[in-house]
């Protein structure tokens, strides 16, 4: 027997399903009678002012042109903070062709036709087109309103494609999920949980970002490993040992659940070993051996599948009591499939780094965050090199040379799996795997696309066409951190992998050494090294620059003295040479100039200093990546590079290392910017304020993106409103005239002086303080007096 809603749902198809002709006419009725259907309100009447118009059909937004001309449009239907809705009317058969009456020719010209034919070329680029009229609507909308998470494109009685771009700062609308199943049909309404997305769309849209949901999952995993890390240690072993052995365990567990491995072949097994401890380290190192290799598992009696990597090429386990084992048995039992990458890396070291681990339950810094970077140094010129493609290929489907249009969709294809993008201060890889994850993203809109052509997909990735870890680059110092940052790199691989292919293996061996994360260091390589001694003869030791401790009277973090690394000098130093890429991005540590000493050691510093003899020593050690990168760039050597820097780029030492770049004959651009930015420092989990940057090869217009508010929210991130300028970007991140670049006038030399006077906020205070001040006996009121700052 049907429910009630099942029977809705089939006479709400039954009515729409051969709807054609109109748009106009029928997407209003439709999408109000889909309300009805979801148990959700309908759209108000339209009010004068559009202030009131928070969730209404027909919602205006104004335009203005290049040329100055103001235009208005109007959006189908918009739910404030929620979604853009354009809707599109297709028919499923345009008829006409089989008629052989010139009567019933006539007749059937007279009927509406619509968008095309639904699933015809026609069809596809109407659909397109709404899509793009969407986001352009999108980014016309108030600044107070912010900028919705969802972007929907309807055609009326046939389908829903959803869009979505959670960050809400004017990036690309991707397919959600994903691209396989980001359009729904109208039959898939029977699915309660098509339903309820929609419903989520409509009342609580950020409740389907996936990097909440999976938030939380990865924060307990990681509280988790870091209690059977702590336990393990506990026995003498080194904290190395430790962390390759529960990475192996990790990966184990994380395979289990996206199906590499037989379901519940790795917790079941435990569970066994439990009773028998001492079995359990001889039959993880055959387990681990076999996934290895590949073939019959004579301890699981099933066949695997070939790992390989470098993760598996050594397969030492640990003796584990039945306690612990019982830990590991609570961590298999975890949701490993859903794990957030973007933000497991740094949770993991925390977990696995003993000095690190006090920090696991501080802040880590959003995707969020990451991905506003992401997205205009590397995602948005591909986007755009993707359109003109797309373009390419409509064109050729529309003058019938389909094959044309498969070729330029493959060609596309063949070029993003050959793009390269280096980290060169990538820690455990949160800025590679997010950059991964919207390579992904496109990638599956690409194959998408091949697949309304009618080509096959089956044998790219077979072929080694797709995009994987090979193409993320990383440097990194801490050796920890290297083997984090690969790994997560292979999680977020796979997990993209079966949202694109479904339950579809990926080739064998699923996992590959490519030495794309190299241990080493950014700036500088050298000949050798000798230990500083002082005039006793003892090795010199400085703080390691990243051990802290709270402090006992404040509780905040501060330098850890205890933890000491030799004082070394560095012989031969010649600057790093980086890996081949065509972007860079990043976020290298945030130490000023005058902290360097104290965290990398007098060599060191003096070592980077005279290496790179033409930046100024008061310059920030983010500064040596952000020139670095600059000179590849006007080389012509990358397209694009885009760092986070603290948010003093602006004042006179770091435009020094700037400005130089932007004036020089073969001229870098700023072509993105905001100058000052909430973060989280990954290191010390604290809020801090940054700067970012995004920067490219000759004279070009860029963005200016100042900060008009912000909203704490329920998660990390800090929710952000732009007021965004074009125009030539400065050296001091701003743009119109050039101030920070003005020369004083030497005809006024000498001629006047501002005097003696007091600068500074240490001479601003609080109008309580004021008040206090004024009431203290033996204040002078006459000579000493508070005035109003305005």
């Amino acid at each position: 027997m049907s429910s009630p809603e099942s029977e809705a749902v089939t006479c709400f198809i039954a009515r729409w399903e051969s709807s054609g002709g109109s748009e106009r006419a029928n997407y209003q009725l439709f999408l109000a009678e889909l309300c009805d259907l979801l148990d959700l309100a309908r759209p108000d009447p339209a009010q004068p002012d559009n202030r009131d118009n928070a969730y209404v059909f027909e919602r205006s937004v104004h335009f203005t042109d290049a040329d100055g001309r103001q235009t208005t449009n109007f959006i189908d239907l918009y739910r404030q903070g929620c979604f853009v809705c354009e809707t599109k009317q297709g028919v499923d058969d345009p008829g006409g062709s089989d008629l052989l009456s010139n009567a019933d020719r006539e007749t059937e010209r007279t009927h509406k036709l619509g968008h095309g034919k639904r699933g015809s070329g026609v069809w596809n680029t109407a659909m397109k087109k709404a899509r793009g009229q969407g986001q352009r609507y999108i980014r016309s909308l108030p600044a107070s309103e912010g900028r919705p998470p969802f972007l929907l494109v309807v055609d009326v009685g046939y389908v829903i494609e959803v869009y979505a771009e959670f960050t809400r700062s004017g990036g690309q609308y991707t397919p959600y999920p994903d691209a396989r199943s980001h359009r729904i049909d109208l039959a898939e309404l029977h699915d309660e949980r098509i339903r309820d997305r929609l419903r989520a769309i409509w009342l609580d849209p950020l409740s389907l970002d996936p990097a909440r949901v999976s938030a939380a999952v990865t924060r307990d995993l990681a509280a988790r490993l870091a209690r059977l890390a702590r336990s393990l240690e506990g026995g003498g072993r080194e904290p190395d040992q430790v962390s390759a052995f529960l990475m192996r365990c990790l990966f184990t567990m994380f395979a289990e659940d996206v199906g590499l491995l037989p379901a519940r072949a790795f917790t079941d097994l435990l569970g066994s070993l439990r009773q028998d401890p001492e079995f359990f380290r001889p039959s993880m190192e055959q387990l681990w051996a076999a996934m290895n290799a590949g073939g019959a598992s004579t301890l699981l009696r099933q066949k695997l599948m070939r790992f390989n990597g470098g993760l598996f090429a050594e397969q030492q386990a640990l003796d584990l009591t039945e306690d612990q084992i019982g830990l590991l048995v609570e961590c298999a039992q975890a949701d490993w499939a859903n794990v957030e990458p973007a933000i497991f890396g740094t949770l993991l070291e925390r977990a696995l780094d003993p000095s690190e681990r006090h920090k696991l339950g501080a802040h880590y810094t959003p995707r969020e965050y990451v991905e506003r970077l992401v997205l205009p140094t590397v995602v948005e010129p591909l986007r755009d090199d993707w359109a003109s493609a797309e373009a390419a290929a409509t064109q050729h489907e529309a003058n019938g040379d389909t094959d044309a249009a498969v070729a330029t969709i493959e060609d596309f294809l063949k070029r993003l799996t050959q793009v390269r993008v280096l980290d060169p201060a990538c820690g455990s890889g949160n800025f590679l795997y997010v950059t991964l994850e919207h390579l992904k993203r496109l990638e599956g809109e690409v194959l998408d696309a091949l697949h309304g052509l009618g080509a096959s997909q089956t044998s790219f990735e077979t072929d080694g066409i797709t995009v994987d870890p090979h193409q993320l680059l990383g440097l990194e110092v801490n050796p920890r951190a290297v083997a984090i940052a690969d790994i997560v790199l292979w999680i977020g691989y796979l997990q993209w992998h079966f949202r694109t292919h479904g339950n579809v293996s990926p080739p064998e061996p699923v996992l590959r050494n490519f030495h794309n994360i190299r241990h080493a260091d950014a700036l500088i390589d050298w000949d050798n090294v000798e230990p500083v001694l002082d005039d006793n003869g003892d090795a010199v030791t400085h703080w390691d620059g990243r051990t802290t401790r709270p402090d006992p009277v404040t509780g905040n973090e501060v330098p850890d003295d205890t933890a000491r690394l030799p004082e070394q000098r560095y012989l031969g130093t010649r600057k790093a040479v980086w890996p081949a890429a065509e972007f860079i991005i990043g976020n290298p540590p945030f130490i000023g100039a005058g902290p360097m000493r104290a965290a990398l050691g007098d060599g060191y510093t003096e070592a980077v200093r005279s290496t790179y003899s033409e930046l100024p020593e008061s310059c920030d050690f983010v500064m040596y990546w952000w020139h670095k990168a600059a000179e590849l760039a006007r080389a012509g050597e990358i397209r694009r590079f885009g760092f986070i820097t603290t948010n003093s780029l602006r004042q006179t030492f770091n435009r020094r290392v700037v400005a130089p770049h932007l004036a020089a004959k073969k001229p870098l651009s700023l072509l993105w910017a905001v100058p000052d930015h909430p973060w989280v420092d990954a290191g010390e989990g604290a809020a801090v304020r940054i700067a970012m940057t995004v920067a490219g090869p000759g004279a070009q217009v860029g963005q200016l993106n100042v900060i008009d508010e912000e909203i704490a929210g329920a998660g990390e991130a800090r929710e952000v409103r732009f007021n965004a300028r074009r125009g030539q970007l400065h050296a001091n991140l701003s743009v119109g005239a050039d101030v920070g670049s003005a020369k004083p006038l030497l005809a006024n030399k000498g001629l006047s002086c501002p005097g003696v006077k007091l600068h500074g906020s240490g001479f601003i205070v609080t109008p309580e303080k004021a008040r206090e001040l004024e009431g203290r006996p033996g204040f002078i009121q006459k000579t000493a007096k508070v005035r109003l700052y305005l």
